[in-house]
């Protein structure tokens, strides 16, 4: 099949359908794809925070990935698909919270790959996780591309295991004939980020004064506004039934912290803990937590602190050499992030207030307003 045209994507033409517009890639897609002159529609649940998408010039449908019928309504009229929608978390949970990992994310993908299919709406662009693809076994710090399998002998996260059947039903798809592309996040950084997002949390933790430590570790880290162009390019020139990664930056928890304190103009916390002992702990509170307060908000979880044991590093070379793909920085990234969460008042520390970007770019000691902006606070 043809990779959907841009030049077919305009005010006069199909609309493009997003599901997960609400979150935090979403929303930055939805914004990219506006400030390019694009037609979209979204699909909303009713009952979620759907305030990212206040005052944006979109269709809006409403219903839930799990219900069949209600996509294909939705998506009637649509030409081009991005998937987005998916239930994100690090926690083991309970079974009832198992089990919502595994319909959101499984059955919602093959529900919106077969609605897609029959609306003949064309190539979907399906958001993967980078914790789904596979790692050298003998040294997991080793760059990891697209072509290593995911390892399911070793303790996972169930939405770990959610998204390698995330893909499996997008190659069963491409299998029967779909065009489908799968775009890879890492752990994204950026503006609009109304839910918050983990990171969000982090940086709105840190510059309120609330983080008081942390362990050692790393992570691939993507710039919000990378990872909306990395599904642009998906849409654009990837190949079906194939997996591009999208990563802007490997860092270790000290630096990010380092960047955050530079951004904020908060000192990071100079207590570091070992990450073996931490994972101790959180085995203990995340189980009670899981089964007395499922609601509580989890930080640093076992699944967590196991995939910043890794340091896991990606290879990009996919996306640079058959995408044109060309990554931004983390520390713009993080500027974006502060930007927006000071403007919301997430951010209440007044040495925060003063310093940070306004200090580091803008020199007025004011909060900036840039990251507010359709295209400068893209995921």
């Amino acid at each position: 099949m043809t990779p959907v045209s841009y030049s077919r994507m305009g005010s006069a033409g199909r609309p493009v359908f997003v599901t997960g517009a609400a979150g935090h890639v979403g929303a930055n897609l939805v914004r990219r794809l506006i400030d390019d002159g694009v037609r979209v529609r979204v699909l909303l649940r009713r009952e979620d925070n759907n305030e990212a998408l206040d005052g944006l010039d979109v269709e809006r449908s409403f219903g839930d990935v799990r219900d069949f019928n209600t996509i294909g309504r939705a998506l009637a009229g649509c030409q081009g698909l991005y998937h987005c929608a998916a239930k994100v978390s690090t926690v083991n949970g309970d079974r009832r919270h198992r089990r919502e990992v595994f319909e959101c994310n499984v059955l919602g993908t093959r529900n919106v790959l077969q609605a897609a299919w029959e609306a003949a709406a064309g190539r979907v662009v399906v958001t993967g996780s980078f914790s789904a693809v596979g790692y050298k076994l003998d040294d997991p710090s080793a760059p990891s591309d697209e072509t290593l399998q995911f390892y399911p002998m070793e303790r996972t996260m169930p939405y770990e295991r959610s998204k390698v059947l995330v893909e499996h039903e997008c190659w069963r798809a491409a299998a029967a004939g779909q065009d489908v592309v799968v775009a890879t996040s890492c752990a994204v950084v950026g503006g609009n980020d109304f839910l918050p997002s983990r990171m969000g949390r982090t940086l709105c933790d840190f510059a309120n004064r609330k983080l008081h430590a942390y362990i050692d570790g790393g992570f691939e880290f993507v710039a919000a506004r990378d990872i909306a162009e990395g599904h642009v390019l998906c849409m654009q020139r990837g190949r079906s039934g194939e997996k591009y990664i999208f990563s802007t930056e490997y860092k270790t928890l000290r630096e990010i912290l380092d960047l955050f304190e530079d951004v904020t103009g908060v000192p990071r916390p100079r207590r570091q803990f070992p990450a073996r002992l931490m994972l101790v702990f959180s085995e203990v509170a995340s189980a009670y937590l899981s089964r007395f307060h499922p609601s509580f908000p989890q930080r640093l979880t076992p699944g967590a602190i196991r995939l910043l044991r890794q340091r896991r590093h990606a290879d990009i070379s996919k996306a640079r050499r058959e995408l044109g793909y060309r990554p931004t920085s983390i520390r713009a990234a993080i500027q974006e992030a502060y930007a927006f969460h000071c403007h919301r008042h997430a951010i209440t520390n007044p040495r925060a207030l003063r310093s940070g970007v306004g200090r580091a770019e803008e020199g007025d000691g004011r909060c900036p307003e840039q990251g507010m902006t359709t295209r400068g606070s893209s995921v």
